[in-house]
């Protein structure tokens, strides 16, 4: 029988867990970026989308693995979006420090097939 003043499932013998309610959260600092096209990627597909990344200050090695690791669950997390406004939004509506990384303009130079073959002189 359930004792009043009392709710099972709260914990070992009815302690009470802490708090998690979003007014509680201290939220990490996060960027805002667009991914940029990988190696592998010939042309500009898949990089439309704005990503939002926690960062996290407490890193460390593995010691098993020599991988670099973390106690924050929040590194692993990346969210997309489709636009940086909705990212921007989702950040102000989540009371999330951010800061934003502008993408930087592909450089192209034109170049004819022969010029592969004319000597530097």
């Amino acid at each position: 029988m359930a004792q009043p003043g009392r709710a099972l499932g709260l914990g070992p013998r009815g302690r009470r867990f802490k708090s998690y309610h979003s007014d509680h959260l201290i939220m990490n600092k996060a960027k805002i970026y667009q991914p940029t096209k990988t190696a592998m990627q010939s042309g500009l597909g898949k990089i439309e989308n704005w990503i939002l990344e926690f960062e996290t200050e407490n890193t460390g090695i593995n010691p098993l693995m020599g991988w670099e690791s973390s106690t924050d669950t929040l590194s692993e997390v990346k969210l997309k979006f489709s636009t940086k406004d909705s990212a921007i939004n989702y950040a102000k509506k989540n009371n999330i420090d951010y800061y934003i990384i502008k993408p930087q303009k592909r450089k192209t130079i034109k170049k004819s097939y022969t010029d592969n073959f004319i000597k530097n002189q």
